[in-house]
């Protein structure tokens, strides 16, 4: 394998946080072993040796392994002390170049839990990592660690600031619904669309109350556009309808308006799930504001990209590389943990040939190296 045109690549200039004499095995050697075992199935650092063991004569054809495997050991006190800021920063340089956003591609912020990430011992909860999807390429694009979920709301400016925005459309949960992440959004160059709940003040109420009397006189003499989708899957039926009013006159009714930067449109959303197994049915109706102008198809469309990182990302993360199980918790090694877990998903999505799941994928690279360094190297 070709180390220089390969993922490795980026991050063979990494300061290796150990003192000199403890650096028996080359830090781009632990790295490369990390990755490649992650894509592999190699879960947590005792996987990492023995994958390392069991394919180190394929891995010595690349890498100088003259001092051996490394440890579990050395791998758990390398990524703890590894800086994590400096690692993120690679794994965003290597997205920039690798996966080009497209204008009007939906860029979906939110955040996961690693719930087993807790230490007792040092009284710190799970940690949080809040994560930027892009819809279209299925890829994450950056990532950043907060201590609990309402730190979301100051993590989320520093994952915007890493990334390249430009031409995309930007959606968030109500919680980071803030005028200031508005602003920063616009400021890229890019449109967001936001959730609304009652976080916001009088906001959620006025929004509520303008889609009423639109519903009262039947939208009559009403600018609007509508649209509505159906959709069958996971034993249930869903239908969606989306309202969109975008004239300046009607965002006069908010007595916030004019604190959102670039507001153009205010959105309803009522969605109707029917589960004929049990004969339940459930509606619920969600509000959003956006800079963006377009047709009420496009944020039909767009809101609902904007939960594919539930089904794209964290559900792989815990089905497909069991996320939840990680034992993994002291210092930086959690949220260092979690990034190489993002780099094998992105190197796997962005391999195409072999139309099986994530799962599969994984275990074919674990028995094919041919296929591995396909994938490490596309």
């Amino acid at each position: 394998m070709n180390l220089e045109t390969s993922i490795l690549s980026y991050f063979a200039d990494l300061e290796d946080p150990r003192i000199e004499r403890n650096r028996a095995h080359p830090l781009s050697n632990i790295v490369s072993i990390a990755i490649l075992g992650m894509i592999c199935g190699a879960d947590n650092w005792v996987a990492l040796e023995e994958y390392g063991k069991a394919k180190a004569d394929w891995l010595g054809t690349f890498l100088d392994l003259s001092t051996g495997i490394p440890s579990h050991d050395t791998f758990g006190r390398v990524f703890r002390w590894l800086d994590e800021q400096a690692f993120q920063a690679r794994f965003v340089e290597w997205m920039s170049a690798n996966c080009q956003a497209t204008s009007g591609q939906v860029v979906a912020i939110d955040g996961k839990k690693l719930r087993r990430s807790h230490d007792r011992q040092h009284h710190r909860d799970g940690i949080w990592m809040v994560s930027a999807w892009a819809s279209e390429n299925q890829m994450v694009l950056g990532q950043i660690k907060v201590d609990n979920k309402s730190n979301e709301i100051t993590a989320v400016p520093q994952l915007l600031a890493q990334l390249d925005l430009a031409g995309c459309v930007v959606t968030v949960d109500a919680l980071n619904t803030q005028t200031n992440i508005a602003q920063q959004i616009i400021n890229a160059d890019a449109d967001y669309i936001m959730a609304v709940k009652g976080n916001q003040g009088n906001l959620h109420e006025d929004l509520q109350q303008l889609f009423e009397g639109f519903e009262e006189v039947s939208y009559r003499d009403v600018s609007y556009e509508t649209a509505h989708s159906k959709h069958r899957g996971h034993g249930r039926d869903e239908y969606r309808q989306v309202w969109v009013v975008s004239k300046p006159e009607y965002r006069q009714y908010l007595r916030q308006s004019s604190q959102w930067v670039n507001l153009n449109s205010l959105i309803k959303l009522v969605a109707v799930r029917y589960s004929p197994a049990t004969d339940k049915m459930e509606t619920t109706t969600r509000y959003f504001i956006s800079s963006w102008v377009a047709s009420a198809q496009g944020f039909l469309k767009a809101i609902r990209d904007h939960w594919q990182i539930e089904n794209g990302l964290h559900w792989v993360l815990d089905i497909a590389f069991r996320e939840d199980d990680s034992r993994i918790r002291k210092d930086h090694s959690p949220q260092n943990m979690a990034l190489i877990r993002h780099i094998a998903l992105n190197l796997l999505k962005q391999e195409k040939s072999l139309k099986v799941g994530i799962a599969i994928k994984r275990q074919r690279a674990r028995w094919d190296n041919k296929y591995l360094e396909k994938i490490v190297c596309s």
